[in-house]
């Protein structure tokens, strides 16, 4: 594995001469990005491509956020974009990134098929790689930087069961609203919630009623899936798996338009505002904590050590098997955590988000009874 990440870093230098001599420290005209950095001396730019806003506010809030800083304490130039969630556009940007000389490339993937071609393009140029939250299956990134997904789905596994057993419910009917079939992310949290489940559904405690996958994690979808889930089941649906809050908040509308809201527990994850609302209102059962600033930070070092020409090989001392190739990708992979009312305050705590953008007037009584102050 050392001798590997050397070979990569070795890579990375030899291409950042060849950009001191044709690159420019300039990013592309006409879009929406951020750069930083003198251009004096230093040829290390880290293109970053952010998936869209729709699947989760995370990427705009959080992650952007948290790598400018990062890149900005390092005195390295970068330039982030979000693709918005078209492909076209993915690769209209890495184009124009790889034009403008970055010699780190990290992605989040739109789909490991679309991914792979952008990461194979920046590889071609010399350019060190690095897959951001999501795998890139059959990409043969330099890197990969997440949070053990399996355990999330883990995470989320035994928090629908806790929940049901706190409502007194010891057999149930379980719907499963699962994230993009084209995510790698959403297979790993379907299977470690099928495991954390399984001593249950072998016994027939649990039966899974409904499975579906929500294409691109769209929300809206979502919905429309989930209430015909809801209509062929009777409303027969006892918990309802949600891989991410946005798709348990969609879950919860049908159930509040059929009064059976706070009755039915829902899982989610990324502890966004709205699905920290929704656990205060007992709407949601719970979610999983992913500490972006984290993740970001983890990335980040990756990034500008690779541009630097630093060595990387204590900064990526885990690996996954890209599970396509057959192959090992050398990973930084975070520890999940899960939240349920009690520990909402945990996140803010955290600084990820703040009493006043939880604690409005309609929760206000709520965040009192959950401890935060």
């Amino acid at each position: 594995m050392r001798r590997s990440m050397m070979l990569a870093t070795a890579a990375v230098m030899a291409s950042g001469l060849l950009l001191a001599g044709c690159g420019s420290n300039d990013t592309p005209s006409g879009t929406d990005t951020e750069s930083s950095g003198d251009g004096e001396g230093t040829t290390a730019k880290v293109g970053v491509i952010l998936p869209d806003t729709k699947s989760s506010a995370r990427w705009e809030t959080a992650d952007a956020k948290y790598l400018k800083e990062a890149f900005e304490a390092a005195g390295v130039e970068y330039d982030i974009q979000n693709a918005q969630g078209d492909k076209t556009q993915f690769q209209t940007i890495a184009d124009q990134m790889i034009t403008s000389g970055v010699n780190v490339l990290m992605i989040v993937n739109l789909d490991s098929g679309s991914g792979k071609a952008v990461l194979q393009k920046a590889q071609a140029q010399g350019i060190a790689t690095i897959d951001y939250d999501r795998l890139t299956l059959g990409g043969g990134a330099d890197f990969y930087v997440s949070f053990d997904n399996t355990k999330v789905g883990q995470l989320q596994g035994e928090g629908l069961q806790k929940c049901l057993d706190d409502a007194g419910k010891t057999t149930a009917n379980i719907a499963m609203l699962n994230g993009s079939p084209t995510d790698n992310n959403a297979t790993l949290f379907k299977a470690g919630a099928v495991a954390a489940l399984q001593k249950k559904t072998t016994s027939a405690e649990y039966t899974v009623v409904a499975d579906q996958a929500v294409p691109d994690w769209d929300n809206q979808q979502a919905g429309t899936i989930f209430e015909q889930m809801y209509t062929e089941n009777a409303g027969k649906i006892d918990g309802v798996l949600a891989a991410n809050d946005g798709l348990g908040n969609a879950a919860i509308a049908i159930l509040k338009k059929n009064g059976v809201n706070g009755t039915v527990p829902v899982t989610g994850q990324d502890a966004t505002d709205q699905g920290l609302q929704n656990i205060l209102a007992g709407d949601q059962c719970m979610t999983v904590y992913k500490a972006v600033k984290k993740e970001a930070d983890a990335a980040a070092a990756l990034a500008i050590a690779a541009a630097k020409g630093d060595d990387t090989a204590d900064l990526a001392t885990g690996e996954v098997e890209d599970t396509e190739s057959g192959g090992m990708v050398a990973a930084v992979l975070l520890d999940p955590q899960p939240i349920y009312f009690d520990s909402v305050k945990d996140v803010i705590a955290d600084g990820y988000t703040t009493k006043d953008a939880i604690c409005t007037a309609d929760y206000a009584d709520k965040c009192a009874e959950a401890g935060i102050s």
